[in-house]
């Protein structure tokens, strides 16, 4: 079989078209919630340099969601309804099915725009869904919502007790300007805020300098455009300056973005394997990085799929030290297809390995120096070790 053809953006997986191979990440939630990209992200994500369309046919199988489509037409059921039952039958547990609106939802959050009110979410303990950032300047923010806070009912409807990813759904809407009607506790204090969407872009790439000379590149999700952002990043840091990659929390999302931003620290060489079907693939770091530069990344469980095919390269090529948690564990290959009704739905064809050949699906990668506290001090002072100027 050919290699796989490369394109710049996610496309639109028309009827008959050819595929688009994605790797799971929890970066689609954010297009399927309308939040901020964070923790609370379901998986989504695609493959290499950019983003990969695979010359492969859906599934085959009593499982495959495009057959029960197909039956489904004939008896006069909805296709969707069918594929669904399909996936939930076959036990692969990031086998999905999405709207036509959905899916169109997550390609515009892998182009880094998502439209939403501008905040990140956690579970509570208590079953509450608390806030745990606002964006500047989103419509979150300039209601007055803080951190802290509780969502307690979206639109009337209490959420108390509900998924994060659920509650977030309930906050996005397709277009901006439409309003939500939001109710929230802080302490006592019980309030509700009509906010209006707005069209906000992820904002995945931070760079600051830390105060012993290093520099700190925090990517929170690989979006379209992030491997060259890290690259500019890591290239404008000080001659000889110590970088620390802090991958927490990072979700995913394009691997084609990730792979781009191991040519930031990698001259070149192998940064995955990847199989589909038992059709072995690879992904390679392109050439010209300064490799003379100490590098710490930062991980946790939240750290996933791209994210992890990034430390794992990183770690496995003795590049970086790897400081904090281990990672969350997603390194599955999903293949897309459009069903006749628009909708689109997907199950597990492979998974993909570190240049050493670990897995990482199910068991994550463990770091050099485990930690979960202070761990941003402990990455300055393995810097310091690893030779950087301080």
């Amino acid at each position: 079989m050919s290699g796989p053809e490369l394109y710049s953006r996610p496309r639109r997986i028309g009827r008959g078209a050819t595929l688009t191979l994605i790797f799971v990440t929890v970066l689609a939630a954010g297009a399927a919630t309308g939040s901020w990209p964070g923790e609370h992200q379901k998986p989504k994500e695609s493959a290499d340099g950019s983003l990969v369309a695979a010359h492969e046919k859906p599934l085959a199988g009593p499982t495959d969601p495009s057959d029960a489509a197909a039956e489904a037409m004939a008896d006069g059921k909805s296709p969707a309804k069918a594929a669904q039952d399909a996936v939930s039958r076959s036990g692969d547990r990031w086998g999905s099915v999405y709207s036509p609106g959905e899916y169109e939802e997550f390609e515009q959050s892998l182009d880094g725009e998502y439209t939403g009110i501008g905040l990140r979410a956690r579970r509570t303990a208590d079953g509450w869904v608390q806030v745990s950032k606002v964006r500047r300047g989103s419509p979150a923010q300039q209601a007055g919502i803080r951190e802290g806070d509780r969502i307690a009912a979206v639109d009337g409807e209490p959420v108390t007790g509900h998924p994060v990813t659920e509650v977030l759904g309930l906050l996005r809407g397709k277009h901006a300007g439409t309003p939500v009607h939001v109710g929230l506790q802080r302490g006592t204090r019980a309030w509700s805020e009509t906010l209006r969407r707005a069209n906000l872009s992820t904002d995945s790439v931070a760079s600051t300098q830390l105060p012993d000379g290093a520099t700190l590149v925090k990517v929170s999700a690989f979006t379209k455009g992030v491997g060259d952002q890290v690259r500019t990043a890591v290239g404008a840091a000080p001659p000889r300056a110590g970088v620390v990659l802090d991958l927490r929390g990072n979700s995913g999302g394009l691997v084609a973005e990730a792979v781009r931003a191991s040519s930031a620290f990698l001259d070149g060489g192998l940064v995955a394997t990847y199989d589909v079907r038992g059709a072995q693939r690879a992904l390679h770091a392109q050439r010209g990085a300064d490799t003379s530069r100490p590098v710490v990344v930062l991980v946790d469980s939240g750290t996933m799929s791209a994210a992890e095919l990034l430390t794992g390269a990183l770690q496995d090529r003795g590049r970086a030290v790897v400081v904090g948690s281990r990672t969350f564990g997603k390194g599955s290959v999903q293949m897309p297809s459009r069903l006749p009704d628009g909708s689109v739905a997907e199950l597990t064809v492979g998974h993909y390995r570190t240049p050493s050949g670990r897995a990482v699906d199910g068991r994550g990668i463990t770091p050099d120096l485990e930690t979960e506290a202070d761990t941003l001090r402990r990455a300055e002072t393995v810097l310091t070790g690893l030779g950087a100027p301080s």
